[in-house]
């Protein structure tokens, strides 16, 4: 069994790779469960509904051209696509690649006194989600 300690994780936004930046991304995918349960089946049914899922973000802020925050504040309020990935490397059956479209749903500036300007963002997915693997 392969063991991979995430060090090197590909995000990308809208088009740009914002890796460099990122200290942790996550997504996140679930099917709706509906209960067709009826009378005298004895036991509770399942049956999934429609599927739906969400991009966690942290990232390490910066504001300069070109960088965190000016990538993402034009977005705001809009549907874009994104890209995640293991590893930076090639896709690959050990390295798939999930895309889809995000909804830049947020925005966060701020921090506390004597802390790494960093941002924390969750956008929900539109659409389907896609996995690859060449």
């Amino acid at each position: 069994m392969a063991v991979l300690a995430l060090t090197n994780e590909y995000v990308e936004i809208n088009g740009v790779n914002l890796s460099d930046r990122v200290r942790a991304g996550t997504l996140t995918v679930e099917a709706a469960q509906l209960d067709p349960t009826a009378m005298g089946d004895g036991w509770t049914r399942v049956t999934g509904g429609l599927k739906s899922g969400q991009l966690a973000i942290e990232f390490i802020d910066d504001f300069a051209a070109g960088e965190v925050d000016a990538t993402l504040w034009p977005l705001f309020g809009t549907v874009v696509p994104f890209e995640v990935r293991p590893t930076a490397d090639a896709v690959g059956v050990g390295n798939p690649s999930y895309t889809g479209e995000v909804f830049i749903a947020q925005h966060v500036v701020g921090g506390s006194i004597g802390e790494l300007a960093a941002k924390s963002v969750t956008y929900p997915t539109s659409g389907p989600v896609a996995r690859a693997t060449a």
